[in-house]
């Protein structure tokens, strides 16, 4: 079984080179490492060209378009493993992480995907918490993560997170990287549509917490940067999610979702009852937030009706 490693990244050449260490110390060598790489992208570029001492198959694959599904892709067109590992160049997988991952898929031909626990760490201090669900889609079309604070067994999940996740080739062979999201960078949500489209045809998705990476989310370079409001990215984010549940769901959950959605929402995509509960405490922010998110999901509904 041959395993291919992609790391997307956009001038982050210090986070970059962690991760690559990290990729170096595995107890189970990867057979294939691609880096995809922005055509302007020069601190990168040269950092590359420090690496050698590493000894990884290293492949970089040159990408000219922004947002990270164009660099997704373009690391797709270049595999040639029988499973394809993915992670964020802010992260630092931990010495076993391939090696747990080909015994899941070893074990079982079912599994279409494998994914594993985040430890996300703010500095030097670790995101706390615990969960037992995991990277679930409810019925009507809400998504639970937790994949970061996940502490159950192995479990199927129905959501991958993209620092974490690792697909069977046969099981993405006739696959992208949904083109409709949004975003100038991260694109927000875009492994939802990916990870949903792999359980739709039948593939196994698990989660277990001790495949794991530690996470350290760095400096994105776009409208979404994480913890402050942008109107863009949570227009854009909800865009992205509408597009990949409504893929998903039957046609009566869709209705189902679409009014949950307007009606309720969640505490990062607002619909009405949420704006109204936290209002009190956000004002005019809860508002916009409503709005911005309002905004995601018409759009969203339009380009998943325009497919």
């Amino acid at each position: 079984m041959l395993i291919t490693v992609l790391v997307p990244t956009y001038r982050r050449p210090h986070d970059l080179l962690r991760c690559l260490k990290a990729l170096a110390q595995q107890t189970r060598p990867i057979d294939q490492l691609i880096v995809a790489i922005r055509d302007i992208d020069t601190e990168t570029w040269e950092a590359l060209q420090t690496v050698s001492h590493l000894k990884l198959p290293l492949q970089t694959v040159e990408v000219t378009v922004p947002g990270l599904v164009a660099a997704m892709n373009a690391g797709l067109s270049a595999l040639k493993g029988d499973i394809l590992t993915i992670t964020d160049d802010d992260s630092v997988p931990h010495p076993d992480w391939i090696e747990r991952i080909e015994k899941h898929f070893l074990a079982d031909d079912q599994i279409g995907g494998v994914g594993g626990r985040d430890y996300v760490y703010h500095g030097e201090i670790l995101e706390d918490g615990a969960a037992t669900v995991v990277g679930k889609l409810s019925w009507f079309g809400r998504a639970i993560g937790n994949h970061h604070i996940g502490v159950d067994e192995i479990c199927e999940v129905d959501i991958l997170k993209g620092v974490n996740m690792s697909f069977r080739q046969a099981a993405i062979k006739n696959l992208k990287f949904d083109e409709r999201m949004r975003g100038t960078g991260a694109q927000v949500h875009y492994e939802f549509a990916f990870s949903l489209t792999v359980q739709k045809q039948g593939w196994k998705l698990i989660y277990d917490p001790k495949v794991a990476v530690d996470h350290y989310p760095a400096q994105r370079f776009d409208e979404d940067q994480r913890h402050t409001f942008n109107t863009m990215a949570l227009t854009n984010a909800v865009h992205n999610e509408t597009i990949s549940v409504l893929e998903y769901l039957s046609p009566i959950q869709r209705i189902v979702f679409l009014l949950w959605s307007l009606i309720i929402g969640t505490q990062q995509s607002f619909g009405l009852l949420q704006c109204l509960r936290f209002f009190p405490k956000e004002g005019l922010l809860a508002a916009k937030k409503w709005v911005a998110a309002m905004q995601g999901r018409w759009q969203g509904y339009q380009t998943w009706q325009s497919r």
